[in-house]
């Protein structure tokens, strides 16, 4: 079996329960991408257009992280679990998958959202990221998905 690693953003908990979920079903390592700078309610009121996460998305800015994975080559599966902004992937993520060398790797993406689809963020996504990126499955759970809905999805990616 392929050495797999769950890392996610989340920013009001919702992927997070998730993603924990996830590496339970799968029994991998999870690592939670956390800004720098943490996110206030007031930095999330995505209808407020000076709302800092619509200044990130509209902007393209990279979104410094706290931390950083050990031993990162010795992952196989890379999970990256995030909530959908703006029809795709927060720019924490791009921040993420471009601070490390993605070359050999499956990257599967899950996302949650309370009523967008994950649509075409992998295809987004590829776009930004340099390099070669091996995006194998991109789906959205809801908050409630049990582990073994998760297991079904992920097991045949490791």
């Amino acid at each position: 079996m392929k050495k797999a690693l769950v890392a996610c953003f989340s920013a009001s908990g919702v992927t997070a329960k998730v993603a924990s979920r996830l590496a339970n079903a799968v029994d991998a390592d999870l690592f939670e991408i956390s800004p720098v700078q943490p996110y206030s309610e007031k930095d999330l009121k995505w209808t407020n257009p000076l709302a800092r996460c619509n200044k990130e998305k509209i902007g393209k800015k990279d979104v410094p992280i706290s931390g950083r994975i050990e031993n990162f080559d010795g992952y196989d599966v890379i999970f990256v679990g995030f909530p959908i902004w703006y029809y795709g992937a927060p720019n924490i993520i791009v921040t993420f998958l471009k601070s490390y060398d993605l070359a050999g790797k499956k990257i599967a993406l899950f996302a949650t959202s309370g009523g967008s689809d994950i649509g075409k963020t992998a295809d987004k996504l590829r776009a930004q990221i340099p390099g070669e990126i091996d995006i194998v499955a991109a789906k959205r759970f809801l908050p409630d998905d049990n582990e073994e809905a998760l297991r079904q999805w992920a097991s045949p990616l490791l």
